[in-house]
């Protein structure tokens, strides 16, 4: 194996994890649009699902450049489609379980949406660490375009990430508002 498809090889690794990631993501995006409450967050719920599947998208594309095949790492000809086949499946039902499990949370709808919440900025985070890693180890190997290609769509993850933090701190104020007595709660 010549360096070049070595260095390829391991591209095409992480930016199949990342892609195995957004799609999940599209799954349970789709769940929470459901139960949003607030028309700003389910606006930018449906705006971040169409990054989220713009990204799954552009994956592909750079994935099939290198000469790999998208949801599927660097494997024999022979795994290759048992892999894929085992390893979608899996994700997909990872990510449909999550949408009852999260229609189940929380006391009131305001708590479930907050969990929501939580649950979507936590997941920014392994995005952002995914295209982290993907930004820095393309450039370590001289990979111009992945990298770019990381730092664009990490971006779009530290944005949303940004929102939902505040968004985690409106909400979290809608629950003590609506879930805790007047006079158990600190007034100004």
């Amino acid at each position: 194996m010549s360096e070049t498809e070595i260095r390829d090889a391991k591209l095409i690794q992480y930016l199949n994890e990342a892609y195995g990631k957004e799609k999940e993501l599209e799954t349970a995006l789709e769940a929470h649009i459901t139960m949003a409450l607030r028309d700003t967050y389910k606006k930018r719920l449906k705006d971040h699902l169409k990054e989220t599947k713009a990204h799954a998208r552009q994956l592909d594309r750079r994935i099939k450049k290198l000469g790999g095949k998208a949801d599927a790492g660097p494997l024999p000809e022979a795994v290759l489609e048992v892999a894929q086949a085992a390893q979608t499946a899996t994700k997909k039902a990872a990510a449909l379980a999550q949408g009852p499990m999260h229609a189940a949370r929380g006391l009131s709808p305001a708590e479930k949406q907050l969990k929501n919440a939580k649950t979507e900025y936590s997941e920014e985070h392994e995005e952002i660490a995914n295209y982290t890693a993907i930004e820095t180890f393309a450039e370590a190997v001289g990979d111009k375009e992945t990298a770019k290609l990381a730092r664009d769509i990490r971006r779009d993850e530290e944005r949303m990430a940004k929102f939902l933090a505040g968004q985690i701190t409106v909400m979290s104020k809608q629950v003590a508002r609506e879930e805790v007595p007047a006079a158990q709660r600190k007034t100004r």
